[in-house]
């Protein structure tokens, strides 16, 4: 990648359209303020008192935030919400980074999810989040809600570049993309082979077919409860990604931490990362890698220079504490020339 390719790739991003399917949460952070000591009176056990409330949109949210701030043309939503507080809060940020709305359903027997996080207002870093209060819809989606988000995608599939699906629910088919959504987007994916679609899945990576999946590097090759400093060797990871290519018929990129990743096409090859020291929040990296990947492949990329993209926006969102990071196209652009700095000094 030089500057001048990754210029003419980022050029073009104000000219894609692009709808974000999936599970839109409202992140909400209550700042918290340990130099204000008060009690309960009733229980006599310490209130915590929160002395600022910042929201933002959350798992697919954030999606759409750092495409936003890279500067897409058009973003469309497609999800399920509450009829409740939150939902206000999630339409007023999403809306107020100029997306349309239309395709955000209101259930009045569903809940908005949520994280809400308390965290010490003195603290920016991971250790100053307090425990996490989440809201999940723990039900089966009502097929009459699915059948209106799948009609939410054909209604705007003409008008678009690329598709990110962003399942984060954990639960079978209690979130957006049910098994239902899962073979109309395969369905789909098939007959708009022009359109780029990007899937970054909790728990069902694998149930995909015929769209670019994005496990890390334990999904690709099964490997559960992987501890701290894990890594699987390129060797097993290629021979893993050649099967799941042949199952899914279509590309895969593989997350591999501070290695960067792994894509599949032609043939199983390493896109190096950015190496960083000092404090990380790594929370959204894999939303803002997914922006950047599906933006990038919109605009005429390989799947290489995608992912290097995907690496390049996730290593300025996570050097952001206590927020959820975006990056801008000036930003990713800076960002190349620290990256090539870094090979010219391995390759040494």
């Amino acid at each position: 990648m030089t500057k001048r390719r990754l210029k003419e790739l980022l050029d073009r991003f104000p000219t894609r359209r692009v709808v974000v399917i999936g599970d839109f949460f409202l992140d909400k952070y209550l700042d918290v303020d340990p130099g204000v000591v008060e009690y309960s009176v009733e229980s006599g056990k310490r209130a915590h008192q929160v002395v600022r409330i910042r929201h933002s949109p959350g798992a697919a949210g954030t999606v759409v935030q750092n495409l936003a701030s890279l500067g897409a043309g058009t973003i469309h939503t497609i999800g399920i919400v509450g009829d409740d507080g939150e939902a206000f809060d999630l339409f007023l940020d999403l809306q107020r980074m100029g997306c349309k709305t239309q395709g955000l359903i209101r259930a009045k027997d569903r809940m908005t999810p949520t994280y809400l996080k308390p965290r010490d207002l003195t603290n920016p870093e991971l250790s100053g989040e307090h425990d996490r209060y989440d809201t999940k819809n723990r039900t089966r989606t009502p097929l009459s809600l699915v059948r209106q988000v799948i009609a939410a995608l054909d209604a705007v599939l003409p008008e678009v570049n690329g598709v990110v699906i962003s399942d984060q629910v954990e639960m079978d088919n209690c979130g957006v993309i049910t098994s239902e959504v899962r073979e109309a987007l395969a369905d789909r994916a098939a007959k708009n082979p022009a359109i780029a679609f990007l899937v970054d899945s909790r728990t069902h990576i694998h149930e995909f077919r015929r769209v670019i999946i994005k496990p890390n590097q334990f999904e690709a090759v099964g490997w559960a409860g992987p501890l701290p400093g894990d890594e699987v060797a390129e060797k097993e990871l290629g021979a893993a990604m050649l099967r799941l290519r042949q199952i899914n018929q279509a590309p895969v990129l593989v997350t591999c931490g501070p290695r960067g990743m792994m894509v599949s096409d032609p043939e199983p090859t390493r896109v190096r990362g950015v190496v960083l020291t000092g404090k990380l929040d790594i929370t959204g990296a894999g939303d803002s890698s997914s922006a950047g990947a599906v933006l990038a492949l919109s605009s005429g990329a390989t799947l290489a220079e995608a992912a290097l993209v995907g690496n390049l926006v996730a290593s300025i969102t996570i050097q952001q504490l206590a927020t959820t990071g975006t990056a801008t196209r000036d930003q990713v652009l800076e960002r190349l020339e620290f990256w090539l700095e870094q090979g010219k000094e391995e390759s040494r």
